[in-house]
């Protein structure tokens, strides 16, 4: 008989989070348009659109950027839903699969006013439409520090399938670099530079990257504790950093996600104090520089919130799990069945 318990406790890791939930009040607008935009992608089954229902691209970006103008808004919605497709034809193939998916990413990315060929999966014509538009209103830097940022996720999403191959679960170390990429907070955090011209000294600069990599790590922790219950269920747990330290430490599930927790506390701590060590580039720079900063901090803040106001993750019970912080344990499905299911539902 299974002695564990059957139910999840999820800690309260942003209670003491400075930067406070925000929403766009261009909310609703763009995510009628948008929603209305995903819809002319016909290859789409209607199965992936209820999926991308669940995912409201243009609630999480409306968290994430809600001082952004409707155009910029509409094209951080446009990116989420980017990322979700990508994740949708991605996350139930084999590394050859993926890497062949990725390059079709990587080029439509370079090549964003090129007809993408007859037959070729749906991601490159969404992702040519979307590097189309953003391009248009964007500035040079940030064009040049997303590509990369967004190269190195599709990179790593490659790796990750290789692991899922192989089933390989990683060391902590291994996982959390690894995860840094495969999150896609990089590219995210890349947004809210659009309408400025943050020069690469600053961009680049040590204590501005190890601002970077700490939002990061509080996305990819707050995304995999809430994640996990979902993600042991269709025994796809290996890219997680509860699985990690579980196999790792050789604690249990409770012990794993108080250690997530305690390590989410370290980061926000290096945060507080790699904020106080950013150096002055001159009046008109520290004004970009001190918005994109508190723009990092508002993801983090999305990020959370939004886990739990869709039903990506939770279904219908998130705001109830939120209150008592209690998941009940879903069993396990037939991996098999279900990456056969989802193949039907993204196939053209």
């Amino acid at each position: 008989m299974d002695a564990r318990p059957r139910v999840i406790y999820l800690p309260d890791t942003m209670a003491n989070w400075p930067w406070p939930r925000a929403m766009s009040p261009h909310y609703e607008a763009v995510k009628a348009e948008v929603d209305a935009s995903f819809r002319n992608f016909k290859d789409l089954s209607p199965e992936s659109q209820e999926a991308f229902n669940k995912y409201d691209s243009a609630r999480l970006a409306a968290l994430a950027y809600p001082n952004a103008s409707r155009e910029h808004l509409r094209i951080g919605c446009d990116f989420i839903n980017v990322l979700g497709i990508v994740d949708m034809y991605t996350d139930i193939e084999n590394a050859t699969v993926t890497e062949a998916m990725v390059g079709i990413a990587i080029d439509a990315l370079h090549n964003p006013h090129k007809t993408r060929p007859e037959g070729e999966c749906i991601l490159g014509e969404i992702v040519r439409q979307f590097w189309a538009r953003a391009i248009q209103t964007t500035s040079l830097p940030f064009q040049r520090h997303f590509v990369y940022s967004y190269t190195a996720y599709l990179r790593a999403v490659v790796v990750e399938a290789l692991d899922r191959d192989e089933a390989r679960c990683r060391s902590i170390g291994d996982y959390i670099k690894l995860r840094r990429d495969t999150c896609a907070a990089k590219p995210a955090i890349a947004l809210y530079e659009m309408g400025m011209d943050l020069p690469d000294d600053v961009f680049y600069h040590p204590v501005v990257a190890e601002l970077t990599e700490c939002i990061t790590e509080l996305m990819l922790i707050d995304n995999d504790m809430i994640s996990y219950n979902r993600e042991q269920a269709m025994g796809d747990e290996n890219h997680n950093l509860i699985t990690t330290v579980m196999v790792e430490i050789g604690l249990d599930r409770s012990g794993a996600m108080a250690w997530a927790a305690s390590y989410h506390a370290e980061v926000e701590k290096r945060f507080a104090d790699g904020l106080a060590k950013v150096p002055s580039w001159g009046p008109s720079t520290d004004v970009l520089v001190k918005e994109y900063l508190d723009g990092m901090a508002t993801w983090a803040r999305a990020n959370h919130c939004w886990s739990y106001e869709t039903r990506r993750y939770l279904g219908k019970k998130g705001p109830e799990i939120q209150g008592t912080r209690l998941v009940p344990l879903l069993p396990k499905v037939n991996r098999k069945a279900a990456s056969t299911a989802a193949k039907a539902n993204v196939a053209d």
